[in-house]
């Protein structure tokens, strides 16, 4: 039994009529007729009583008919609170991002987006990547905004932005007396890393081809923040990577240097459970961050994105 076979049904049941029925449902009248058959031998039951003329529901068709149209109704129903649903941004939502994004990212466009939408109320927190993907997975959380792909097959992504790894070195570092930098001219010696568990290290490892970094130093240190690889660099020496968004032109200028092309991005998305079905809430928060940020972001054939999984 589907919904069609009782949309047949009660079509029928209205205009009395197999021709009729079949254009109202706009389909060909011996397929109306064969599921309505069909429906008919699974329930043991006839519902119409062909030899009248107009044909008209037996007395358990009767019964039946009214019933479908009630599930018919449910159904309908049922339609319009999901599209309501996927329509609503009103409301409380928490929102995940990661440490190496948080700090730059939303000052780009959080303020536009809360006066365009005031009653839509979005508790932020900083989160290393896999814990946003569990509570996530968990309904702890609404929406993640992280580095992506994840290959999960229960979370959705939405691509905002690809966005370009740089160099960032000591004022002395030689590095910056190249033009710009090819990944297999990179060194393990000197560079500063985030600890473990953040997605940044990986990609960062990965665009340097490291498994491990070797550092006869006598400091060696994991850094928590972007901003805080940038002050170690500066004050002792050495080279690490940095997002592009990390990038200040007052102050940073002389220190950061370009990879050549093609440029390792990382990509930025939206996130969500896949049953998640504030549509529009998705698309507003998109739409807030897409026109917030560099027109450079874009994809394009110069870049090649760095997975960190």
């Amino acid at each position: 039994m589907t919904l069609q076979q009782l949309r047949y049904v009660v079509s029928l049941d209205t205009h009395r009529h197999f021709v009729k029925a079949s254009e109202s449902c706009f389909v060909a009248q011996p397929t109306l007729t064969l599921q309505i058959k069909k429906l008919e031998e699974e329930i043991s039951t006839l519902l119409f009583d062909r030899s009248s003329q107009p044909l008209r529901p037996t007395p358990m068709g009767e019964i039946f008919i009214k019933k479908a149209r009630q599930i018919l109704h449910e159904v309908e129903e049922l339609k319009n609170i999901i599209n309501d649903d996927r329509d609503q941004i009103k409301g409380e939502f928490r929102l995940g991002i990661i440490p190496t994004l948080a700090p730059n990212l939303l000052p780009l466009f959080i303020k536009d987006f809360i006066k365009n939408h005031p009653e839509t109320k979005l508790i932020i927190e900083e989160q290393q990547s896999e814990k946003i993907i569990d509570q996530l997975l968990h309904k702890q959380l609404d929406i993640g905004v992280l580095s992506t792909p994840l290959n999960e097959s229960n979370i959705r992504e939405i691509p905002l932005f690809y966005e370009p790894f740089l160099i960032y070195a000591d004022s002395e570092n030689k590095l910056l007396d190249r033009d710009d930098i090819a990944t297999h001219q990179l060194k393990p010696e000197g560079l500063w890393l985030l600890r473990k568990g953040h997605c940044f290290r990986n990609q960062t490892l990965n665009i340097c081809q490291f498994d491990k970094t070797e550092d006869h130093r006598s400091l060696v240190m994991e850094g928590g923040s972007i901003e805080t690889l940038k002050k170690m660099v500066n004050e002792v020496s050495g080279y690490t990577l940095i997002p592009e968004l990390a990038f200040n032109e007052n102050i940073d200028t002389s220190n950061v240097i370009h990879f050549k092309a093609p440029q390792p991005v990382r990509e930025i998305g939206i996130v969500v459970h896949k049953h998640f079905t504030k549509e529009r809430l998705i698309m507003e928060l998109r739409k807030s961050i897409i026109t917030h940020t560099p027109e450079k972001f874009k994809k394009n054939a110069n870049f090649f994105t760095v997975k960190w999984r």
